[in-house]
């Protein structure tokens, strides 16, 4: 027969381990990020610091979604299908349009993953050629237009020197580059590497250096998960910058990752990392140069009808502090 003293052991240890299964199933709530597009290098480090940990270091567990698109990106966010998203900088405009969600860190500066192609054995073989021809974009009115206007207006041809036609997905461009019905095409530089090696194309411009002043890509919270869940936002961030700090150090673990996620040899996943790490932020200010640049481009791009207060949408308030780095 139990005394009571027993009994009040079973009772507490119970309560105990009550205590813990909530507090575990608490912090294996998983945190959703959603990516517009899986197999590019901008957003690879989600994954290296998932595959070494570096998240569940800081007490997150991340759920990572590809969705397929920018458009459908934005969906998952106003539906609260996801938490955080890895959207592009001129995404903001969408927060000023109502989006319920906030930029809460500049995750890469200037376009380093931005190319333009052309076709290996074309009629194109310098940037004075691409006057007064049509490229193809995926879609008018982002920052693929805008970056192709600011490469037409550098040569001095104004804003509509370089014809562009909206084709959509990346297959229907490269068909329509291969039969010269298009001059050439601004690419992912993973996918413009693959296509150099495999003498399809050439790169003939890098949209960092049209652009070197500029915020490429921005990490979004949903106004949902900053009101209810700011500690997760804050450890997420410290996960993803202690990443990139990892991927700079440590080029070979990053490249193999890197070569799974973009489905690239490794030899032409260590030419992309050479060329597209310099592009992110170790700390995630918002550059005030750069954000005035991303206001003037709403405009121009009819996005919005003036520029918004760029302060408005973002915060800097889920950032490591610069002395934790």
């Amino acid at each position: 027969m139990k005394t009571r003293s027993s009994r009040r052991r079973v009772v507490a240890a119970g309560v105990v381990l009550a205590l813990g299964a909530l507090a575990t199933a608490a912090q294996a709530e998983p945190l959703r990020v959603g990516k517009p597009q899986g197999e590019i290098f901008s957003f690879v480090p989600l994954d290296v610091g998932m595959q070494e940990g570096i998240f569940k270091k800081h007490g997150i567990e991340v759920q990572e979604f590809d969705l397929g698109g920018a458009a459908k990106l934005q969906q998952g966010m106003t539906a609260q299908a996801i938490d955080i998203g890895l959207g592009s900088g001129p995404a903001l405009s969408f927060i000023a349009k109502g989006a319920p969600q906030l930029g809460i860190a500049s995750m890469a500066g200037p376009p380093l993953v931005l190319t333009l192609i052309v076709a290996k054995d074309g009629p194109v073989t310098t940037v004075a050629d691409l006057k007064g021809k049509t490229i193809s974009i995926s879609s008018p009115g982002g920052v693929l237009e805008w970056m192709v206007r600011q490469l037409s207006q550098r040569q001095g041809w104004g804003a509509d020197g370089i014809t562009m036609v909206g084709l959509g997905t990346d297959s229907a461009q490269i068909a329509a580059l291969r039969t010269a019905q298009v001059a050439g095409m601004p690419m992912d530089i993973g996918v413009a590497s693959k296509l150099e090696d495999e003498g399809v194309a050439r790169i003939i411009v890098r949209f960092g250096d049209i652009a070197p002043t500029f915020i490429m890509h921005v990490i979004f919270a949903t106004d949902d998960a900053i009101a209810k869940r700011p500690d997760d936002l804050k450890n997420f961030l410290a996960g993803w910058f202690e990443t990139i700090r990892f991927m700079n150090a440590n080029k070979t673990e990053a490249v193999r990752i890197g070569a799974s996620v973009m489905h690239l040899p490794p030899e032409t996943a260590g030419r992309v990392y050479d060329a597209a790490m310099p592009m992110f932020s170790e700390t995630g200010r918002f550059d005030p140069q750069a954000t005035a640049i991303l206001a003037k481009s709403f405009v121009e791009l009819k996005m919005l009808p003036t520029e918004p207060d760029m302060t408005k949408l973002y915060s800097e308030k889920f950032l490591p502090p610069l002395a934790a780095r």
